[in-house]
């Protein structure tokens, strides 16, 4: 199969570089699947799973969390803010945030800000319960 040149970062510094044959995300809009010569592209990543398969045929997923996706003249880079490969989310840690997170949203009552801080950690959470599952 075919395959093109990605990067992966995000503001802690490069998570992967290499070439694919093909990129998997979750954007804002929906699921986006990008493959060798794809038309260019460029949108924002929602939050959800995003998985790789290496020129070498290896599937990697991960926990993938706002950001950008651009697929331009065969290169695509996704820029994320948060990105974790399944093996390194600590699912224990993932379950407490989870928990936390409920709390935070029941306690909330009438605070309109902490109920949006509290539902954006509840939604990271598991986001990463489901890639490590």
């Amino acid at each position: 199969m075919s395959t093109f040149h990605l990067t992966i970062s995000t503001p802690d510094g490069l998570i992967f570089d290499g070439e694919v044959e093909r990129v998997r995300a979750r954007m804002i809009d929906g699921d986006v699947c990008l493959l060798a010569h794809h038309m260019d592209y460029v949108s924002a990543v929602g939050a959800g799973e995003a998985a790789i398969v290496t020129a070498q045929g290896e599937t990697r997923r991960a926990a993938c969390i706002g950001g950008m996706l651009a697929m331009i003249g065969n290169e695509a880079r996704l820029i994320a803010t948060t990105f974790e490969w399944a093996d390194e989310i600590d699912l224990e840690r993932a379950k407490r945030a989870k928990a936390e997170a409920e709390a935070r949203i029941a306690a909330a009552k009438n605070d309109d800000r902490e109920l949006m801080l509290a539902s954006a950690k509840l939604q990271r959470a598991l986001v990463r319960i489901g890639v490590k599952h």
